[in-house]
């Protein structure tokens, strides 16, 4: 690489095309705005803060602005569980059954996509693993065809905002047939919200008190939580989609709750910002520790961003692509396992892990290159029933390629 080198070791010119690159996709009226934050070895290397966190306000995107994370939750959530593991309070291949007796005795679908009644006894309980690799049988309604997608929507209410308490919720779940046996395929569902609240129970704290105690309050984690108080409601991004009649972007944003929600979904209910998801990311790229807190063992991370699907589980589409072509599925994160063949998808070393949240959020840490990579939007897809069809990344395709775009720039920065 020539001298032109800036911070984190990246090709100075390179980094600079970043910036006008997803602008161009703002202009376009494709999203609202972007902001990304790169760090690598030791420093962060660029922080974009591109187009606004309210439209109709003419408020711009700031490196504070606060982030509706969706799925981005999840790979907290198994790090809470895996902090119980090493405390000997539960072990992966224990039956969820021992802290939710809900769900002993459960039916399992014929088919999929057949009929509610049409079923037979799943032939053992689901395990904790189940439910940290997706491989539990649960669903999500926007991940499933048929009644079954239909009937998530109708008796557990939308998979997000949530009326119900977690021993309701929990109830009502355990109430609908499995879509497959436990631990035989990868289905994309509720089960780290379950896992979430088991994490509750096993603990005797409640979810989300463990996480203020146990995770953020010890990394300074000060704007993570799944409620945005009153006095920092005008630094969130207001989350937009492309309306279908006027082709212009619609605000679509959560109306504000007055405290923290019963209902705190392991799955994809936290807010955060940037530097707040960079400090737990960063967390696992050191292997657990960082700034003298250590969460868990280096072992327990490498096991969390080790592959635990098996060949046959990883030829199955998810969200109808070819997702796992070059990547596997360890412990509540994705791993990438062959680059060029995961380089349709995105850009990353072997080994790099990460998970993407619904709402078009998307990071990964790269411990070969020594780098995290954060990509903040608000940009709403359905979540309703049969919705699968519409891929994390946005409606319209500058919103869609936008990411890739991202990806790619950053490592063509580094001359990969």
């Amino acid at each position: 690489m020539d001298g032109d080198q800036s911070l984190g070791g990246f090709n100075t010119q390179g980094l600079a095309q970043i910036a006008p690159s997803l602008q161009g996709v703002v202009d376009a009226g494709d999203l609202s705005g972007f902001v990304t934050l790169l760090w690598r070895k030791g420093e962060v290397a660029q922080v974009n803060t591109i187009g606004m966190r309210d439209v109709a306000a003419g408020k711009p995107m700031t490196r504070d602005t606060m982030f509706r994370i969706a799925s981005m939750t999840k790979p907290i959530t198994s790090v809470a569980l895996m902090m119980l593991v090493e405390e000997g309070k539960v072990k992966l291949d224990d039956p969820i059954t021992k802290w939710a007796p809900e769900f002993s005795n459960m039916k399992v679908l014929k088919s999929p996509t057949g009929p509610l009644d049409e079923v037979y006894d799943a032939p053992r309980d689901i395990t904790i693993d189940d439910l940290m690799t997706h491989r539990s049988g649960l669903a999500y309604g926007f991940t499933s065809v048929g009644p079954i997608a239909h009937a998530y929507e109708e008796v557990l209410g939308a998979p997000l905002s949530n009326p119900n308490t977690p021993d309701q919720w929990m109830a009502k779940l355990a109430t609908l047939p499995l879509s497959f046996p436990p631990g035989e395929r990868f289905h994309y569902s509720h089960a780290t919200d379950v896992l979430g609240f088991l994490v509750g129970r096993i603990a005797g704290t409640g979810f989300r008190e463990f996480l203020m105690e146990r995770i953020f309050q010890p990394l300074g984690m000060v704007d993570t939580d799944f409620w945005c108080p009153p006095e920092k409601r005008d630094r969130m991004a207001h989350l937009y989609r492309i309306d279908p009649e006027t082709d212009k972007l619609q605000d679509v944003s959560f109306p504000h709750v007055d405290a923290a929600p019963a209902f705190c979904g392991g799955g994809g209910g936290l807010i955060s910002t940037a530097d707040d998801y960079l400090t737990f990311a960063r967390l696992m790229l050191n292997k657990d520790e960082l700034n003298g807190v250590r969460l868990l063992k280096t072992e327990t991370v490498e096991l969390m961003a080790t592959n635990r699907l098996t060949e046959a589980q990883r030829e199955i589409p998810f969200m109808g692509i070819p997702f796992w072509m070059g990547q596997g599925f360890g412990l509540g994160l994705s791993v990438i396992t062959d680059p060029e063949k995961q380089a349709w998808m995105g850009a990353g070393s072997k080994g790099a892990f990460g998970w993407p949240g619904a709402f078009g959020t998307w990071w990964q840490a790269d411990p070969a290159e020594d780098m995290v990579m954060l990509y903040l939007i608000q940009n709403s897809m359905p979540l309703g029933p049969e919705a699968a069809s519409q891929l994390a990344t946005g409606q319209r395709m500058g919103g869609r390629v936008a990411l890739p775009v991202f990806q790619k720039l950053v490592y063509g920065a580094l001359g990969k």
